[in-house]
């Protein structure tokens, strides 16, 4: 299958949903840049900077039974090279680890939706799409390329009956910010540090449907 760490310029996915959310830099140019960090907002870069620092909290409010079900999806250090998925059909589901403000439970993780990854061009700009068939939470954004075993994902959530999602960079509890890391033989997953709301991590691993 083909990848796309070398040849994509800027990379969307969006959960959910098809549209493709608008991101501005910080000069408030609205189109696509190689260098995440001009786009990302200063609490996103902090998110970001913060990773490992989410994971040590999540997994200090998670009983360890839960984790070892699956230890190399839950190994904070596990990035291979080669980070981004190939389109095709998908399977996704998210595992929320840690309960933010101490708040609900530590553990949770959703069932399996079907996903797709699509790409397009857009003015030369190989555009890649990950589409979450249904589910009332749908992450909608962008992924940069970062170095060869990590990808950075920006976007924000677009929720409900919402036919559009949100700017990016406009509604700070909507942003999302997350690393896109490969995991093993056909299989990747999103880190969410620090989200907004009910977690202190948010996991969404990714396999081929087929």
């Amino acid at each position: 299958m083909r990848t796309w760490f070398g040849t994509a310029v800027c990379m969307t996915i969006a959960i959910c949903g098809s549209t493709v959310v608008g991101i501005e830099t910080a000069s408030g140019d609205p189109r696509n840049t190689l260098d995440w960090r001009r786009v990302a907002t200063t609490a996103d870069r902090a998110r970001l900077r913060g990773w490992r620092g989410a994971w040590v909290d999540a997994l200090a409010q998670v009983d360890p039974q839960e984790t070892r079900r699956d230890p190399v999806l839950f190994d904070p250090d596990r990035s291979l090279v080669d980070p981004l998925p190939p389109e095709g059909k998908y399977r996704c589901r998210t595992y929320k680890l840690g309960a933010h403000a101490g708040v609900g439970p530590t553990f949770t993780m959703s069932g399996w939706f079907a996903c797709r990854i699509g790409t397009s061009d857009d003015d030369g700009e190989s555009v890649v799409s990950l589409v979450k068939l249904d589910g009332s939470q749908r992450p909608v954004g962008t992924i940069f390329a970062d170095t060869n075993a990590r990808a950075v994902f920006l976007g924000t959530m677009e929720l409900g009956d919402e036919k559009r999602p949100m700017r990016y960079g406009r509604d700070a509890n909507r942003d999302m910010a997350g690393l896109i890391e490969r995991i093993g033989a056909k299989r990747w997953r999103v880190v969410l540090p620090y989200p907004k709301f009910e977690s202190v991590l948010d996991v969404v691993e990714l396999v081929p449907a087929d």
